[in-house]
């Protein structure tokens, strides 16, 4: 299983599930926009590691590194 955390600067995937026992963090990551079939392009990292920003939508996204280890991605 790949997850949005793994990939690499400039490496695109498509999302195929978004995964977690907290709805409230489940309910957010669907409200910013990672949903089932979107694709997203990981920008960069945070000189440290965490956050990473994301690229999806036509707009930026930059989350932690341990929400997006819940988002599966192929």
């Amino acid at each position: 299983m790949k997850t949005l955390d793994k990939l690499q600067p400039g490496e695109e995937a498509a999302i195929t599930a978004i995964h977690g026992q907290h709805t409230a963090l489940r309910r957010r990551l669907l409200d910013m926009g990672l949903t089932r079939g979107t694709v997203v392009r990981l920008v960069r990292t945070a000189p440290l590691g965490d956050p990473i920003e994301l690229r999806l939508r036509d707009y930026a996204l930059t989350i932690r590194k341990s929400d997006a280890h819940l988002v599966e991605v192929a």
